[in-house]
C-alpha cells in the first residue's frame, strides 16, 4: 500500500492524516500544543513545541499503520506565523504568531514601497513581522526567515531554505511572476545586504522536494525514498480536504470566524477587503474572512444549547430579525469598516427565535461575501462545501442554502491534514 501523510500545524494541536491511493483516510492522530504566550508586545510561541507535538502525533499514527508504507509527506501551517532560524534550523527566538499585530509601524513603512495588491500591508503580515524582528531582535549570525510549515519541513528534510508559494505570499512573494518582486530590493539587512539574502527559495505548492532526511527516516521507520512535497497554509489545506477542485467550487469555513473561498481561473487582489489569491497550479483560490462567525454564537449559547434550539427552528420560514452578528466594533469583509457596529437587537424572549436570527444574519454575510468576491472578478459559486464547527448543523445549512441559492455539498474531510495528504499525493504523481 502507498500512503501519503499530511501534517497540519494549527493553533491548538498538530494533526496528522494518512490517505491511501483511493483517497480514503486510513488513520488520524493528534497532539495538543500549549497556548501561545500573550504579552503587551504580542503573541509568541517557541517553535520547538511544534516539533515535539509533531513527533508525538507521528508516533501515535504509526502505532497501527506502518511508517514504511508512507510514500510522501506534505505540511500545512498557520499563515503568517514567522520565525528567524539559523541555516541549521536553530530558532533565534520565539515565533511571532499569525495573529500577532505588533508591527504597525513596519506595515506603515511598507505602504510607501509595496504595491497596493501586495499581501504585506497588514501589521500581521509575514513581511511586517520580519521588519519588526530585524529592528528589535537583529540576529548576529546568518539566518533565514521561515514560516511555521517551512521550519517543520526543514526538520523533516534537513534543509532550512525552502517555502511554498502560498506561505510566502504574505512575505511579499509575487505569485503572478512567481518570484520575489524587485520592490523588495529597497529593504536591506543591518549588514547592508538586500533583504532577499534572508528569504527562502520558493516553489509551487505540491512540488516534489526530495526524500526525507536519512536520520528522520531511521527515527520513524520511514523508507529512505519517502518524498517531501511542498505544502501550503492551513486554510488552503482545509479547502483541499473538503474536496473542491473545479473552477467555481467554493468552501465556507464556519469556525470562530466566517471564511469564504472559491476556485477561479484568474487571481483577485483586493487588499482593501483583505482579499488575496493563493496559487494552486494554474488555478487560484480567492478568499475573504468576516469578523462574524461561531464566536458570536458561542457568546450566547453552548454547543449543546445550539443543537437543542436548532430543533425548534423552521429553516424554510422567513426570519423577521435583521441582524449583523458582531460582538465588537469593526468588520473587514465583505464590508471594510473598522468602526462598524454589529446589530443584535431586538432580542426576542424566545431563545430559538434569537438563534434563528443569528443563523440568518451570518448566512446573509456569507452570501454577501460571495457576491463581493464575484464583483471583484471571482466566479459565482456553483457549489458550496462547509467545514468548521458549524458544518454539522443541518438547520443552519438549509438557511444558508436559501440565501445562496446554490448546491450545498458535503465536505470530504473536515481535517486540514487530509488536504495536505492530498497535496502530497499530487506531488508524488508528478514524480511518477
Amino acid at each position: 500500500m502507498s500512503l501519503t501523510l499530511g501534517i497540519d500545524l494549527g493553533t491548538s494541536a498538530c494533526r496528522v492524516a494518512l490517505l491511501d491511493e483511493q483517497g480514503h483516510c486510513q488513520a488520524l492522530a493528534r497532539a495538543s500544543l500549549p497556548a501561545p504566550l500573550t504579552s503587551p508586545t504580542g503573541i509568541e510561541q517557541n517553535p520547538l513545541v511544534w516539533w515535539q507535538a509533531c513527533e508525538k502525533a507521528l508516533r501515535e499514527v504509526f502505532i497501527n499503520v506502518p511508517a514504511s508504507e508512507v510514500a510522501a509527506i506534505a505540511i500545512d501551517g498557520t499563515s503568517s506565523t514567522l520565525l528567524l532560524s539559523t541555516r541549521q534550523g536553530q530558532p533565534l527566538g520565539p515565533a511571532l504568531m499569525y495573529n500577532d499585530s505588533r508591527a504597525r509601524e513596519q506595515a506603515a513603512s511598507l505602504a510607501k514601497i509595496a504595491p497596493l495588491e501586495a499581501a504585506v500591508h497588514s501589521p500581521s503580515s509575514s513581511l511586517a513581522k520580519l521588519l519588526w524582528l530585524l529592528e528589535h531582535a537583529p540576529p548576529d549570525t546568518p539566518f533565514v526567515a521561515l514560516h511555521q510549515a517551512d521550519w517543520l519541513l526543514g526538520r523533516l528534510g534537513g534543509r532550512y531554505d525552502r517555502s511554498d508559494e502560498n506561505n510566502a505570499l504574505k512575505l511579499g512573494y509575487d505569485p503572478l511572476q512567481r518570484q520575489w518582486p524587485t520592490w523588495l530590493e529597497q529593504l536591506t539587512l543591518s549588514t547592508g545586504d538586500p533583504i532577499s539574502a534572508c528569504l527562502p527559495t520558493v516553489v509551487p505548492a505540491g512540488s516534489p522536494l526530495g526524500p526525507v532526511d536519512p536520520a528522520i527516516a531511521r527515527e520513524f521507520g520511514l523508507r529512505s525514498d519517502c518524498q517531501l512535497i511542498a505544502g501550503t497554509t492551513d486554510s488552503t489545506a482545509s479547502f483541499l480536504a473538503a474536496g473542491a477542485h473545479a473552477i467555481g467550487e467554493a468552501v465556507t469555513t464556519l469556525g470562530s470566524t466566517l471564511v469564504v473561498k472559491v476556485l477561479s481561473d484568474r487571481p483577485v487582489f483586493a487588499p482593501q477587503y483583505g482579499v488575496y489569491s493563493h496559487r494552486l497550479g494554474e488555478q487560484w483560490l480567492i478568499g475573504g474572512a468576516s469578523n462574524s462567525g461561531g464566536t458570536v454564537l458561542r457568546h450566547f449559547f453552548s454547543d449543546a444549547e445550539i443543537t437543542e434550539l436548532s430543533r425548534h427552528i423552521d429553516p424554510a420560514a422567513d426570519c423577521p430579525l435583521d441582524y449583523y452578528p458582531l460582538l465588537t466594533r469593526g468588520e473587514r469583509f465583505p464590508v471594510n469598516d473598522p468602526d462598524m457596529a454589529g446589530c443584535l437587537e431586538p432580542r426576542p424572549d424566545d431563545d430559538a427565535a434569537f438563534l434563528h436570527g443569528l443563523f440568518d444574519g451570518i448566512a446573509a454575510i456569507e452570501a454577501r461575501g460571495y457576491r463581493r468576491l464575484h464583483e471583484l472578478g471571482a466566479p459565482w459559486p456553483v457549489s458550496v462545501r462547509t467545514v468548521g464547527g458549524g458544518a454539522g448543523n443541518a438547520v443552519w445549512e438549509k438557511i444558508r442554502a436559501r440565501h445562496l441559492s446554490v448546491t450545498m455539498l458535503k465536505a470530504d474531510f473536515a481535517e486540514a491534514a487530509c488536504g495536505s495528504a492530498r497535496l502530497a499525493r499530487a506531488g508524488l504523481e508528478k514524480i511518477r
